[in-house]
């Protein structure tokens, strides 16, 4: 969430920094408002400061003997406005905030303006080996199969899955399945052994409010998997132990980031506990996944996908050197892996919701002849921390501050599985395995059908 100081304070900036995502901010509701808001504070702390006038004023016609009657009717009316004005204030509050849950972060000065995809802007490329001559990886020396049929012979059936489930949904056995269990303990064990992410298991349900700490809710709801409705008139409102509580919408995760982040949701961090790293393998559950036809053979773009994600909480003046650091975590795995990829700074146009800043790492497929995204490392600075209340004590006695936080993928397992076996294909349909991956197969070379 945005902060609100710096809305009062520099409006047209703000504005002027989403109008270059293309985001058009509600100035005149905000206004309205934040108008509404300082009227009812300033009467406030005017009826505040003549409470505290009669008060005065009682005890010294009390003390001099006189009649206070008249001063003290006056005095007993305040509490009920002051109680009225309270009720409107966080009325208005609420109100400001939901507006304020819907708008995107503020683009960094170093992100380029842009509309779309089209205006990223590439960093630099890493090649295992030679360039061909438009400076893309050299052709493999014959015509390349893309992914599904490259997988088929090798276990990867998609017919079964949507007889299970549906479109977009994919079913793995033997060799693929391996190959696929493979890339994520090769990933976890690089980011836990090499990079001091600490590993952890998370939960794949969450209920809305961290949803709407992290940013998913309210913009994304229609993108998430609901699992539960809360609220309702049978629904329990005592837990076991006999704490009342409120019973919430739950959601499968989108993604890891959202569990391992919320895991500072509502507290104060100790300076010294800095910067905290974490990781986690799990699923991603996406009920929006690419539109209009789009991706719709194979894995690209599917409604269930593996990730092993990658999220740094950290003080703010280390933010942008740790963005750095994760995007060069997500690239080791690539360059152990031996695929070719290139490291995008995306346009304004182009980032995510809650991001600051994103770099994407793109890897080369060689049965489409071109790049696609397979990870994407963002800094949020204290967006999403405001929403959480996540904050940290710089000093033992100093006032807390908001953290900030980053996520990046460490990679998407299926988008490598998918550049794996179209890297690595053979002439004859057989796919060599990267010698990363070879301790995590029993030893195997080649997969074959």
């Amino acid at each position: 969430m945005l902060d609100p100081i710096l809305l009062r304070k520099d409006l047209q900036t703000v504005v002027d920094r989403l109008q270059s995502r293309g985001v058009s901010f509600d100035t005149e509701r905000f206004n309205d408002l934040e108008s509404r808001r300082k009227a009812v504070q300033t009467e406030t702390e005017s009826l505040q400061a003549r409470r505290n006038a009669l008060a005065k004023q009682i005890g010294q016609l009390k003390a001099k003997g006189e009649d206070a009657s008249a001063v003290m009717a006056e005095s007993q009316a305040v509490p009920a406005r002051l109680k009225q004005l309270e009720e409107e204030l966080s009325l208005l509050q609420q109100q400001i905030n939901e507006l304020l849950m819907s708008v995107p972060n503020l683009p960094h000065a170093s992100v380029p303006v842009g509309k779309s995809s089209d205006d990223n802007v590439e960093v630099r490329r890493w090649l295992p080996a030679a360039a061909g001559p438009d400076g893309n990886p050299a052709p493999l020396g014959f015509a390349p199969q893309d992914h599904v049929a490259l997988g088929e012979p090798l276990g990867l059936d998609f017919d079964t899955a949507a007889k299970l489930s549906g479109a977009r949904f994919s079913f793995m056995r033997g060799p693929i399945a391996r190959l696929h269990r493979a890339l994520a303990q090769f990933m976890l064990d690089l980011q836990t052994g090499e990079h001091s992410y600490t590993e952890c298991y998370t939960p794949y349900i969450v209920n809305s409010s961290t949803l709407y700490g992290t940013g998913q809710l309210p913009k994304f709801k229609d993108d998430m998997f609901a699992v539960s409705k809360g609220g309702g008139d049978d629904d329990p409102k005592v837990d076991e132990h006999g704490n009342a509580f409120v019973r919430e919408d739950q959601y499968l995760i989108s993604t890891s980031e959202i569990t391992l982040t919320s895991v500072v949701r509502d507290s104060i961090v100790a300076g010294n506990d800095l910067p905290i790293r974490m990781t986690a393998h799990t699923p991603c559950f996406r009920s929006e996944a690419g539109s209009g036809g789009r991706d719709t053979r194979g894995m690209i773009r599917q409604h269930q996908f593996d990730k092993v994600e990658m999220v740094q909480i950290v003080a703010p003046d280390q933010s942008y050197d740790a963005l750095e650091q994760m995007c060069g975590h997500a690239e080791q795995v690539l360059q152990r892996l031996g695929l070719p990829y290139r490291v995008m700074l995306l346009c304004t146009g182009d980032m995510g919701f809650g991001a600051t800043k994103t770099y994407d790492l793109e890897v080369w497929l060689p049965a489409q002849n071109t790049w696609r995204e397979i990870s994407s490392i963002s800094n949020c600075e204290n967006f999403q921390a405001r929403r959480m209340q996540a904050r940290y004590r710089p000093t033992p006695q100093a006032k807390p501050e908001f953290v900030h936080t980053l996520n990046g993928s460490g990679l998407a397992v299926g988008r490598a599985l998918v550049a794996v076996l179209e890297n690595y294909q053979q002439a004859d349909g057989s796919v060599v395995v990267p010698e990363a991956l070879r301790p995590y197969v029993g030893g195997l070379t080649v997969l074959k059908a």
